[in-house]
């Protein structure tokens, strides 16, 4: 699954470099913590949340099929 979030957000930023993502994973769920370039914060999550939304919605139907557990993408400073 990181490899998809890094395959959607490394185009869409300046400092691809600085993408990282951390997972942190319970008996029940599992949260991708999505780091970027403070610059590039605003076109990962785009006007109104619709960049983030859409991401989220690519990794939640690809998680769906392959893990039993809720999945969060949640974008951090």
């Amino acid at each position: 699954m990181q490899q998809l979030i890094e395959a959607i957000v490394k185009p869409l930023v300046d400092y691809p470099e600085d993408v990282r993502i951390e997972t942190d994973e319970t008996s029940n769920r599992v949260v991708y913590k999505l780091f970027v370039h403070p610059e590039d914060r605003g076109k990962v999550i785009g006007k109104q949340g619709r960049v983030a939304k859409a991401i989220r919605t690519i990794v939640y139907s690809a998680a769906g099929g392959h893990q039993k557990k809720k999945t969060y993408v949640d974008i951090l400073d």
